[in-house]
């Protein structure tokens, strides 16, 4: 097991080390004209320019500036760590709003991850348990419902009911967990309801199919001949078996939406990562736009080793001998 964490771990190393080279050429060298006039922001002064160009490496070959940047990300500049550089746009530097915004993004994700685990594997288990039934037919009807609707309608409509209409839920907005634990409950309540509705009904289809074919397993009728208790046999035998893929579909939906929450964020007036990287996107601010693409990517490989460790751990088939 130690020996296959190891080598996973080299190769998410690799894999990072090609993530930053994307991302470089993509950010520095592919488009045309001057980069720094792109990291620059709108009407850029000559002083800003050469400052740019100072920062970056600009004035270096596109080698020497890859090794720059590598160098930043790793040891950090002096604007922070990891070195994602200076807003030209916002006038700040970007690592301290990174973190700052990425404590929303991460609660706000996390928070519709549980929920919708909580929702779906339930649901999931019970169509599993009894297939064709009231149960699962109204199940499959509800999840497509929830998968069709558009999240920022269903965010508007949870606002305009609970929020305006009947007073149950906060508004918009955010309130930090140090400062109001419960006010920060109440704020964040809609945004992962409204996250979590078609995730938990996609996880409900996904487990119900797992647990049909695991029931139907030579090891599952064994074990009913041998006399052990149906509860027994659907918690620690099926439920199990059928959760193996789950794991990894959920570090990649979890470590995708780090950077992809930009509509509910939106609608619910949150400033995290999501609402950050469109208005860098408006506003002509690479640099935030950069830092989010790379941390997001990053994300989803580190997530992805979790993933891979979880799996070999409830799967031992997928350990090298």
């Amino acid at each position: 097991m130690g020996r296959y964490i190891l080598r996973r771990l080299m190769w998410t190393v690799v894999v990072v080390i090609i993530v930053t080279l994307i991302t470089f050429v993509i950010f520095y060298v592919l488009p045309s004209g001057d980069p720094a006039l792109r990291f620059a922001g709108k009407e850029p002064t000559a002083q800003v320019l050469a400052q740019v160009r100072t920062d970056l490496g600009l004035n270096h070959s596109v080698a020497v500036q890859y090794l720059l940047y590598l160098k930043r990300l790793v040891l950090g500049d002096r604007y922070g760590w990891p070195g994602l550089g200076f807003s030209y746009s916002s006038g700040a530097a970007i690592a301290p709003q990174l973190w700052q915004r990425a404590q929303i993004t991460i609660q706000l994700v996390l928070g519709a991850a549980v929920l919708w685990m909580v929702i779906g594997i339930p649901v999931g288990v019970f169509s599993a348990l009894r297939p064709r039934s009231r149960f699962d037919r109204a199940s499959l009807f509800v999840g497509l419902v929830f998968i069709s609707t558009p999240v920022f309608w269903l965010g508007l409509l949870m606002l305009w009911l609970f929020s305006s209409t009947l007073g149950w839920l906060q508004g918009t907005g955010y309130v930090a967990f140090t400062t109001d634990p419960v006010q920060w409950a109440a704020h964040m309540l809609m945004p992962w309801i409204t996250l979590s509705l078609a995730f938990a009904a996609i996880y409900a289809r996904m487990v119900r199919s797992n647990m049909l074919d695991t029931l139907g397993e030579d090891y599952i009728r064994t074990a009913r001949a041998k006399g052990l208790p149906e509860r027994r046999i659907v918690t620690r035998h099926a439920l199990r078996a059928s959760l193996v893929p789950i794991v990894t579909l959920l570090a990649v939906d979890i470590a995708t939406l780090v950077g992809g929450t930009v509509i509910v964020e939106t609608v619910f007036n949150l400033q995290g990562l999501g609402s950050w990287v469109l208005n860098g996107a408006l506003n002509q601010d690479l640099p935030v736009t950069l830092a989010v693409t790379l941390v997001a990517t990053i994300a989803v490989s580190l997530l992805s080793l979790v993933a891979d460790i979880l799996y070999a751990y409830m799967d031992p088939r997928v350990r090298p001998e």
